[in-house]
């Protein structure tokens, strides 16, 4: 799954992609790109897009910004 780089925007903004092999910590989905390169000591803390959402809108009272 890709990530959203046109947020919105005009587009000139182009994030950097980190492609890997990685598993959620949450659901055990597969993560195969990433908008920031994981800290090895953190991986077993990575989660997948949705997992990520269900967490963050938890802590905005249920409210997703998407």
């Amino acid at each position: 799954m890709a990530y959203d780089n046109n947020r919105g925007g005009d587009g000139g903004f182009q994030r950097k992609m980190f492609q890997g092999n990685w598993k959620c910590s949450k659901c055990g989905a597969a993560i195969t790109e990433l908008p920031f390169d994981p800290d090895p000591s953190r991986l077993d803390q990575l989660q997948c897009r949705d997992c990520h959402r269900q967490r963050r809108a938890s802590f905005q009272g249920g409210r997703d910004r998407y």
